[in-house]
């Protein structure tokens, strides 16, 4: 939950403090997520060789380090080095904690039970770091929060040290024949890839030359990657899993379900820059949202112990979003209360909640026994690609639409017109009653209008996205409806071997 949300819980404070853009720290946990995805493949040689107890303590020790040595670093290059790092630490204990968490659970549930805590953490990972960061900013200085994350990663190290025995858990496999060949070229491909979209729209898309190389070597390396594992008797990536209907489904929704969750940060930007709540009130209200994370993961376990067909399921999620994304687009106005977005904004929640676990079972269950390592990274892969376009697909969809709107409205601040000239003889008034001298006002009012008609055109922008992504999801649940592959509910593999 730390190496998750301590940067991008709290993005202003976080880009301030390291003199970056938001797209630059947005690229950082590309990285961090790219590099855990890339380290999948080649995890569970690591964590079969070595005991689980001396495994988990060096992992988690690394961590602290790394974290910690983030506060004394000034150079965005060295900042990206060590997320890199904290991307392959955030990978090596996956594996072993999930199989550790199911293995508590001896009953016939054991991987709804195990998967419900497991992704529910990831899921309130943002809220709860974002309330603590909130806090000790209020308080002390960014590095203290640095501190206090390595400090929770050595009480991770106690824990385990107090815990566990020293046995292992796995057969021991010799480090040798690790593909790293695959590895390299697959991380490669990762973070130019996510490289291209983060900054595309920043860079102006093909006219930049680092645009067309990011986007050149993301092609050359996935292509070699591919050939290389259709080519080896033993490939680290079956690709052939992709034959599976249910497979390219799983991906296919998770891709739109990390899409459509993208369109929350808009409703957090309207939090800060329409309505001007203080960070503090933002952090606290992501509680109400996590709430309803916890309860649309409950009920999804409720749902996948009575075998509820798992079209019903995604069909009741995606439906919840969409009802939100529907209610949403009334409230994108220049002030609300709380109260009027909180239906909505737990429906969210819900929906999300409802949604993570069955999607991660759904296509990791899609495949033979032998492929399920790559189904996992191919649930990975979905989660990794939808956040990263779908943070592309608003950012451009936002540029685009506010500064349509914004020239539509200038178009009317004109100096004929009496409507102008009224708003900004009171507003030059209002200021003038604050005390402000006369050559002073006339100013402060133009500007408080070309402020106002900024807020109506990221307003107006909001409220189209929302309702084209209402629409994109209800043809969605209506394509799930019609789907004759997600007719029963899936096969959950009793022998637990898939795990690991």
């Amino acid at each position: 939950m730390i190496l998750l949300g301590v940067y991008t819980s709290n993005v202003t404070y976080a880009a301030s403090f390291l003199d970056i853009e938001p797209e630059d720290l947005q690229y950082g946990m590309c990285v961090t997520y790219g590099t855990l995805l890339a380290s999948i493949l080649i995890e569970s040689r690591f964590s079969s060789y070595f005991p689980t107890k001396n495994y988990l303590m060096a992992v988690y020790s690394l961590i602290a380090i790394t974290i910690v040595s983030s506060a004394y670093v000034s150079s965005f290059e060295v900042f990206l080095l060590l997320r890199v790092f904290e991307g392959i630490l955030m990978a090596l204990p996956v594996i072993t904690v999930r199989q550790l968490l199911i293995e508590r659970f001896h009953s016939k549930n054991a991987i709804i039970i195990g998967f419900s805590f497991y992704y529910g953490a990831l899921l309130l990972s943002t809220p709860f770091i974002m309330n603590i960061a909130v806090w000790f900013l209020d308080n002390y200085d960014w590095k203290y929060m640095l501190y206090v994350s390595g400090a929770l990663q050595v009480l991770n190290v106690f824990l385990i040290m107090i815990t566990f025995r020293g046995h292992r858990i796995t057969k021991k496999i010799p480090l040798y024949q690790i593909d790293w060949i695959s590895y390299f070229l697959v991380l490669t491909s990762i973070l130019t890839g996510a490289y291209f979209f983060v900054y595309a729209e920043k860079m102006y898309w093909f006219e930049s030359s680092q645009m067309v190389l990011s986007l050149a070597v993301f092609l050359i390396t996935t292509g070699l990657f591919i050939f290389k594992e259709l080519s080896v008797k033993r490939p680290s990536f079956h690709l052939e899993a992709f034959s599976y209907a249910n497979l390219r489904i799983g991906l296919l929704l998770f891709f739109l379900f990390y899409i459509s969750r993208a369109t929350l940060s808009l409703c957090h930007g309207a939090m800060f820059s329409i309505w001007n709540w203080d960070p503090s009130r933002v952090a606290a209200v992501q509680y109400i949202n996590g709430l309803g994370n916890v309860i649309g993961l409950v009920l999804s376990a409720v749902f996948l112990m009575k075998a509820m067909p798992t079209k019903y399921i995604f069909m009741l999620g995606f439906s919840l979003i969409a009802v939100y994304h529907f209610w949403f687009t009334f409230l994108f106005v220049p002030d609300i209360a709380l109260t009027d977005i909180l239906i909505p904004y737990v429906l969210q929640g819900i929906g999300v909640g409802l949604l993570f676990v069955p999607l991660v079972l759904f296509t990791t269950s899609s495949v033979p026994q032998k492929m399920a390592a790559t189904s996992g990274i191919v649930a990975v892969s979905g989660r990794f690609w939808g956040s990263t376009i779908g943070f592309c697909v608003m950012q451009n969809a936002v540029v685009f639409l506010q500064k349509k709107h914004f020239l539509k409205f200038s178009q009317f601040l004109t100096a004929n017109s009496f409507e102008t000239q009224d708003a900004i003889s009171k507003t030059a008034q209002s200021f003038m009653d604050k005390g402000y001298s006369l050559d002073n006002v006339n100013t402060l009012a133009l500007k408080k209008t070309l402020s106002n008609i900024t807020k109506q055109a990221t307003l107006l922008s909001d409220m189209e996205i929302y309702t084209t992504v209402g629409y994109g999801l209800l043809v969605l649940i209506i394509f799930i409806g019609f789907n004759q592959h997600l007719k029963q509910s899936f096969n959950l593999f009793k022998s637990k071997l898939w795990i690991s």
